[in-house]
């Protein structure tokens, strides 16, 4: 039997190791933070999916040495800016040549480098990674509501290995060959969906919205051709179908996130209320950055900067978007 280790304890991690176990599959769950483990290994239950049971069939421990006993894959289901403390610890543990699958989405501040990337870094380059990403909402997997993702490596095999892993009734997974356009288009859109909350929260409507999200597409695709990756990755399921489904599900944090603050409820307060991270804020950062080394122009993605670190009104935000000089329609 496969034996996968599937590494966090949040909302991702939770229906990732449910659908493995449907599978088949042997299924070791880890987290960084004992506690929270030893509580869901007694209850089987988490605040952060409360109409959730998770299988009895999941080993779920807080021993690093256990969870990577003769495992076959790890699923990384820690969210980035926490990525690099936390494989820091497994590195030990971790056998080299044992894929890594990862379903985070968002950019390191400070380094700017992707999910894998960092990964990738703490393992010392001896263990392939895969992206698996697409327009998954959590609370409707919990539901095995149909979903669609992506397995996207560089190593074809790689990919159809993880693509095997998750072919269960509600799952639906393509293979795919540009892991980077797939991750960088899972973490920026998150910058867009916020702005798209932002909408909603305004009452800007659905005229508003919808041009956000076309335009937002046409910012985050420059972007991604610029750092490599190919422009076809953000027209399919982990592009435009990802950024759809953040930018419209009332349970996208970012979304959330936006909505509120269009209410007029400040960030700080924001952040620590969600109940889990929302990765959009932390990407804005890296986005801008890479933005500008890039030359790469996105005014709607140095709006959001401007608003959520500069202090830029969301009335002036919009009129300086609305106000830009006359122009013909680019994708790139």
């Amino acid at each position: 039997m496969t034996n996968v280790a599937v590494i966090g304890d949040g909302q991702m991690a939770l229906v990732m190791a449910d659908a493995l176990v449907e599978r088949g599959v042997n299924v070791r769950l880890w987290g960084p933070f004992p506690t929270h483990i030893d509580d869901l290994a007694e209850r089987r239950k988490s605040a952060r999916l409360p109409d959730f049971m998770l299988s009895d069939s999941v080993r779920v421990t807080p021993n690093i040495d256990e969870a990577f006993a003769d495992v076959d894959v790890a699923i990384n289901a820690i969210p980035t800016q926490f990525i690099r403390d936390v494989w820091g610890d497994l590195s030990k543990a971790v056998s080299a040549g044992v894929p890594i699958a990862c379903v985070a989405k968002g950019i390191e501040i400070g380094t700017n480098l992707l999910p894998t990337q960092i990964i990738e870094e703490q393992l010392g380059g001896c263990n392939p990674t895969c992206v698996l990403s697409g327009p998954t909402i959590a609370t409707e997997l919990v539901r095995r509501q149909p979903a669609v993702m992506v397995s996207s490596s560089t190593d074809v095999e790689i990919a159809k290995q993880v693509q095997d892993l998750f072919d269960v009734p509600w799952l639906r997974i393509y293979t795919h060959g540009d892991p980077l356009g797939v991750e960088l288009a899972g973490a920026l859109k998150n910058v867009i969906a916020i702005a798209a909350g932002i909408c909603d929260g305004m009452e800007l409507g659905d005229n508003a919205k919808s041009a956000m999200l076309a335009r937002g597409l046409a910012e985050i695709s420059r972007l991604g051709v610029a750092l490599g990756a190919e422009l076809e990755t953000f027209f399919g399921i982990a592009g435009v179908g990802d950024l759809a489904t953040t930018c419209f599900s009332p349970h996208g944090r970012n979304r959330t996130c936006g909505e509120r603050l269009g209410k007029g409820e400040d960030l700080k307060t924001i952040t620590e209320t969600m109940g889990s991270v929302v990765e959009g804020v932390s990407t804005t950062k890296a986005v801008y950055e890479l933005a500008k080394n890039k030359g790469v122009e996105m005014p709607i993605a140095s709006a959001m900067y401007s608003v959520l670190f500069e202090e830029l009104s969301m009335n002036d935000a919009i009129s300086l978007l609305m106000s830009r000089d006359l122009r013909a329609e680019q994708l790139r």
